[in-house]
C-alpha cells in the first residue's frame, strides 16, 4: 500500500477529481494535513478522521511542523495498510510537505502514489477572468514577503497564495512597494473555489488594512510595459536584431566607451545639482549601455547577463560576511578593512594594491584611490598636519622649478599632495574641484550678467574692475 498524498481541491467538495472521492471512498481512515478545510465536511461518511492541527500549536515554527508531519506519515505507510495522506488544493502546489514526504519514503524503498486536485489557482483565474498563459507568475506569499525586493517580473501579472495572517501582510505590502507603487491596485480573493469565493480590489498601500483567511491569496496586476529589467533587455536585443535599428547594430564595445563615461559624468552632474528628475534618466542612460555592451557580449558569445548579474551577486554576498556569512558586523573601519582584504583574496593574480584602478579615471579621483589603497598597509601620513606640510614642500619646490619640464613634474605633485589632504580631511577631491568649478561659473555668469545691466564691457574693465564686480556677486549670494 504505502503512501497516498490526495489533493482535496480548493474547498469546494463538489470540486473533486473523480481520481480523489474514489480513493477516498476506498480508505477506511484518512490523515489529514490540517482539518481546517471546506471540504472536509463533504467526504464520505464512514471515513476516520485525523489530523495534524495539534502539532501547529505545539511545534515552534512551520519548518518543525512539516518535519514532524512528514516523519509521522513515513511512519504510517510502513503498516501494511498504508496510509492516505489528504492536503488542501493539488499536493504539489504551495504544499512543502508533499516533496519530503516523497523523499524520505523513497529513500527507504516505500511506493508514494499522488492523486491529483484541483488547486486554488484554477477557480482563482475563472474569478479574475485571467488566462494563466499570458505570463501569470505564481509565488507563495511567505516567499515573497520574506524578501527585500520581489521576485517577480513587473511587466506580467502575479498570483500570491497563502496570504492568511496580517503580520505576513505587513511584511508583504512593504516588499511589493519596494518595486510597484503606492496606489498600485491589486485584488483580495477570498475562498476561491467554494461558494463564498469573492474579491476586494484595493490600492497596495491599503493591504494591510483587510481581514484575512487561510485561503485568502493575492492578485497583483502587472504594471504599465516596459518596467521589467527584462523587458528592457527585449528592446535592446530588438535594436541590435537583423530588423532593428541600423545605428545600434554597427556599435561595439570600443565605439561605446566614451558613451558609457559620458553618461556616469551625467548622472554624476545630476546627483551634484540635486536633480533627482535628472538623475533618474542619466541612470537609464547609464543601464542602457550596460545592456548594450552586455548585449553585444552575448551575441559574440563571450557572456550573458545571468553571468553579469551572477558574478555580482555572489561578489557581493562574498565581500559582506556580516550579512550573509555570520561575521560579526564591527564597525565601519572594520566592515572598509575586510572588504578590501576579500578584494585582494578574489585578486589573487594581481601584483600590486594599485592594479585594479583604472586609468581612464579622472585624474583627481584617481590619484584618491591611490592614496586610499596604499593607506590600508600604512604608507601614509600620520594625520592631516603632515600632509600640510607636504602640500608647503611641493608648493616650495614647484616654485623653484626652472623649466617648463619640472614645472608640470612638481605641479603634478603639488595636485597629488593636495589631494592626499582633501582625502585626511573626508573630503573627495574631485567632488569639491566639481562645486568649486560650479560656484566659479555661477560667479562668473552672474559678473556678466551685472556687467551687462551696467553697460560695461569686460574687456575694457580691467582686473581691479572685475574684481569689483566679482566680490559684488559674492555678497549678493551671501544676501
Amino acid at each position: 500500500m504505502g503512501i497516498v498524498i490526495v489533493g482535496l481541491g480548493p474547498g469546494d467538495p463538489a470540486l473533486l477529481t473523480r481520481a480523489a472521492w474514489d480513493t477516498l471512498e476506498a480508505a477506511q481512515e484518512v490523515w489529514l494535513r490540517t482539518s481546517r478545510h471546506p471540504t472536509v465536511a463533504g467526504l464520505p461518511g464512514h471515513l476516520i478522521l485525523h489530523s495534524f492541527d495539534d502539532l501547529y500549536e505545539s511545534a515552534e515554527d512551520f519548518a518543525a511542523v512539516y518535519h514532524a508531519i512528514t516523519a509521522e506519515v513515513v511512519r504510517l505507510g510502513r503498516r501494511p495498510e498504508g496510509v492516505v495522506y489528504a492536503v488542501p488544493g493539488h499536493p504539489w502546489v504551495g504544499e512543502a510537505t508533499v516533496p519530503a514526504i516523497l523523499s524520505a519514503a523513497r529513500a527507504e524503498g516505500q511506493p508514494v502514489r499522488v492523486v491529483e486536485g484541483l488547486s486554488f489557482v484554477e477557480p482563482t483565474l475563472s474569478l479574475l477572468e485571467l488566462d494563466a498563459l499570458d505570463g501569470l507568475q505564481v509565488c507563495d506569499g511567505l516567499e515573497v514577503a520574506a524578501r527585500h525586493h520581489p521576485p517577480l517580473n513587473p511587466d506580467l501579472p502575479a498570483l500570491l497564495g497563502q496570504v492568511y495572517s496580517p503580520l505576513l501582510v505587513a511584511d508583504l505590502k512593504l516588499t511589493l512597494m519596494n518595486q510597484y507603487p503606492d496606489e498600485h491596485p491589486v485584488t483580495l480573493v477570498y475562498a476561491a473555489g467554494t461558494p463564498h469565493a469573492h474579491q476586494v480590489r484595493l490600492p497596495l498601500c491599503e493591504l494591510d488594512r483587510q481581514p484575512l483567511d487561510h485561503l485568502t491569496s493575492l492578485y497583483v496586476p502587472p504594471l504599465p510595459p516596459v518596467s521589467s529589467f527584462e523587458g528592457l533587455q527585449e528592446t535592446v536585443a530588438h535594436l541590435r536584431a537583423p530588423d532593428g535599428c541600423p545605428w545600434d547594430r554597427q556599435q561595439t564595445h570600443t565605439s561605446l566607451r566614451d558613451g558609457l563615461l559620458e553618461e556616469a559624468y551625467e548622472a554624476v552632474a545630476a546627483i551634484d545639482a540635486e536633480d533627482l528628475d535628472g538623475l533618474r534618466e542619466e541612470l537609464g542612460d547609464l543601464l542602457l549601455l550596460i545592456l548594450l555592451h552586455t548585449q553585444i557580449a552575448t551575441e559574440e558569445g563571450d557572456f550573458q547577463m545571468a553571468e553579469v548579474i551572477a558574478g555580482l551577486d555572489a561578489k557581493l554576498k562574498h565581500r559582506h560576511p556580516h550579512v550573509w556569512g555570520g561575521v560579526a558586523s564591527g564597525g565601519t573601519e572594520e566592515i572598509v578593512a575586510r572588504w578590501e582584504r576579500l578584494k585582494r583574496e578574489e585578486k589573487e593574480e594581481r601584483q600590486s594594491l594599485l592594479d585594479g584602478v583604472p586609468e581612464s579615471l579622472p585624474a583627481l579621483l584617481q590619484a584618491h584611490l591611490y592614496g586610499e589603497r596604499t593607506a590600508h598597509v600604512g604608507f601614509d601620513w600620520a594625520d592631516a598636519s603632515g600632509v600640510v606640510e607636504k602640500v608647503r614642500e611641493e608648493l616650495a619646490e614647484l616654485t623653484a622649478a626652472s623649466t617648463p619640464e619640472e614645472r608640470e613634474a612638481e605641479l603634478g605633485d603639488l595636485l597629488f599632495a593636495v589631494v592626499n589632504l582633501a582625502r585626511h580631511l573626508g573630503v573627495e577631491a574631485e567632488a569639491a574641484l566639481r562645486q568649486a568649478n560650479r560656484r566659479f561659473a555661477t560667479r562668473f555668469r552672474g559678473l556678466e550678467q551685472l556687467a551687462a545691466r551696467r553697460g560695461l564691457d569686460l574687456a575694457n574693465l580691467g582686473i581691479e574692475g572685475l574684481e569689483a564686480l566679482w566680490q559684488e556677486v559674492k555678497q549678493a549670494e551671501t544676501g
